[in-house]
């Protein structure tokens, strides 16, 4: 995977730290086989801290990989606020997240990149109006 930028969701995050979660073991794994930093949003970022500690888990762990730099949000809303929109907008009948728009747009500005995900809801969004996005999931 070395050269490919890796955007990671919410789901895979929250597997690699939360013992219980159903893809948790595949989290461990795809983890163990990165060479580079994980790339992401504020908006993923948000939606870890929140879901591990609705959970009872310990945001520790997710928090120390911010910390390294194993996790890297690289992300600005600001410059990217109307194509998060017009994406919002374009997927208003999936579940869109704030989240997902985000990652779209961050695959739309890296033509080599993966999204580390358990949402299937990537198999429907398409980056640049028609390029399906790569993904590296367990489905």
């Amino acid at each position: 995977m070395a050269g490919t930028k890796i955007l990671a969701d919410t789901g895979p995050l929250v597997a690699y730290v939360s013992e219980t979660d159903q893809h948790h073991r595949w989290a461990l794994g795809a983890f163990n086989s990165f060479y580079e930093s994980l790339y992401t949003c504020e908006a993923v970022v948000s939606e870890v801290l929140f879901l591990l500690r609705s959970d009872g888990v310990s945001v520790e762990t997710f928090l120390q990989l911010l910390e390294r730099g194993a996790v890297k949000t690289a992300f600005s809303m600001e410059e990217n606020q109307a194509d998060v929109v017009n994406l919002l907008r374009k997927y208003a009948d999936q579940p869109v997240s704030l989240a997902d728009a985000c990652l779209v747009r961050m695959a739309e500005l890296h033509d080599n990149c993966q999204i580390f995900t358990t949402d299937r809801d990537f198999l429907v969004y398409r980056r640049k109006g028609r390029g399906v996005i790569p993904l590296l999931a367990p489905f």
